[in-house]
């Protein structure tokens, strides 16, 4: 038992409200349960409660067991001065105020059928992948469509936090925020940390004076990366580390050190420096990239935008002194929809948010766009029955595997609020 089933049972009077009485032997009536703000304080403000005779209006706290208030040290807190019940599964003690008058206790489990409760045990289930994941394919469509916008909203909710903290640290330059996310991401999960600490240790400032001359830009992003540390014989290697050196004593800047760059288990078209040198043509081919950015409303139109390749030495090569077979290191259409998703609509939302414009639909419009995402989350969904069209479903079902699912938070989730209804 959670304290959160007895949230949910007392938010939507799931207990038999006809014969209710205190523990002290009084009636209770409770006109109006409260409003659940999941604030610190009680549970629930604004109850309207009859108990007794005297109508009470004031707040509701609840437990699993009575004395848990004061092992939260309630008695000592003003905020829960104005408590008129106490909600509880077990009454193990009596709480009194400071007045020294007994709250009020409800035992909630007097009160609850042994079929909700066994609903709810099979809700939360830890057998499963998914609690739920039987019953899936019962949900109402439209309640499931509705609860995935809500995650996919959320998820940029949640992602708008990292922007904003990128925004204070680069004094609101929206074109260097944009930097360090295409960097971070350009680095895919393997060297994404190390991709932004070389694009948070460059001003922006420099790339974009830089950004005329494919070699200087490759020259600061290979040197801050720690890739030209050691002695080649390579030409153009000896040519970057020469600029890099230049450009250093050019811009008054520090040689800075990042987490190692990692090549192992990559495929070659991931490695750091092909990876690196994409973003570099793609600076050196758009100087006002934010600006494109922002106005981007379709799939195509990305594409178009996106469409660079590494550098001309990176088309024979992977590393520095092995030269490979010739190859035009293209942007593919799935990485340009990582880009989208991870990056251009995140960026689009918390702009819009920040200049208190509304584009929800647009962008749900423009997600719909791409295609879903593939791993092992989605894969097991789709086993289940629920397909993923679009990259709009696939964000949303991994925001519900793992802010949700993950987290045991059925009661807080749209669908298990749903089979528990149905039940």
């Amino acid at each position: 038992m959670k304290e959160d089933f007895l949230h949910y049972l007392w938010k939507f009077k799931k207990f038999d409200s006809l014969n209710l009485e205190s523990s002290q032997g009084e009636p209770i009536t409770v006109l109006k349960t409260g409003d659940y703000l999941e604030l610190a304080g009680p549970d629930f403000f604004n109850a309207y409660i009859e108990i007794g005779n005297q109508k009470w209006a004031g707040n509701v706290e609840i437990h699993l067991k009575s004395s848990d208030w004061y092992l939260h040290n309630h008695e000592k807190d003003p905020a829960y001065k104005n408590v008129i019940l106490h909600v509880v599964w077990e009454n193990d003690t009596a709480i009194f105020r400071e007045d020294n008058t007994e709250i009020p206790v409800l035992v909630l489990k007097d009160y609850i059928s042994k079929e909700i409760i066994e609903s709810y045990n099979a809700l939360i289930s830890p057998k499963t992948w998914v609690s739920c994941e039987r019953q899936l394919k019962e949900i109402d469509r439209f309640v499931f469509k509705n609860w995935q916008e809500r995650l996919f909203f959320e998820r940029l909710e949640r992602k708008s936090k990292f922007i904003y903290q990128l925004l204070e640290e680069t004094n609101q330059d929206w074109e260097a925020v944009l930097f360090c996310l295409l960097a971070k991401n350009f680095g895919l999960n393997t060297n994404g940390n190390s991709f932004l600490q070389i694009s948070k240790a460059i001003p922006f400032s420099v790339i974009r004076k830089e950004s005329f001359e494919v070699e200087n830009l490759e020259a600061l992003l290979f040197g801050t990366s720690g890739l030209l540390e050691i002695e080649k014989e390579d030409v153009y290697y000896k040519d970057l580390k020469f600029r890099y050196f230049y450009l250093l004593h050019k811009y008054q800047m520090e040689n800075t050190y990042v987490d190692p760059l990692q090549f192992f288990k990559l495929r070659p078209d991931n490695f750091p420096t092909i990876r690196l040198s994409q973003l570099v043509s793609l600076y050196h081919k758009h100087q006002n990239l934010f600006s494109k950015v922002i106005d981007l409303k379709s799939v195509n139109e990305g594409y178009r935008l996106l469409n660079v390749s590494a550098s001309p030495y990176w088309q024979n090569h992977y590393q520095f002194d092995k030269e490979s077979p010739k190859k035009a290191k293209m942007l593919s259409k799935s990485f340009i929809d990582l880009l989208i998703i991870n990056t251009i609509i995140p960026l689009q939302f918390a702009y819009s948010n920040i200049r208190g414009e509304s584009i929800a639909e647009d962008l749900i419009d423009f997600i719909n766009e791409v295609a879903s995402e593939k791993n092992t989350i989605i894969d097991k969904f789709n086993s289940f029955g629920i397909k993923s069209q679009s990259a709009f479903e696939s964000q949303s079902l991994l925001e519900l595997k793992n802010e949700y699912c993950e987290r045991k938070a059925c009661l807080k989730c749209a669908l298990g609020l749903e089979l528990l209804k149905n039940n």
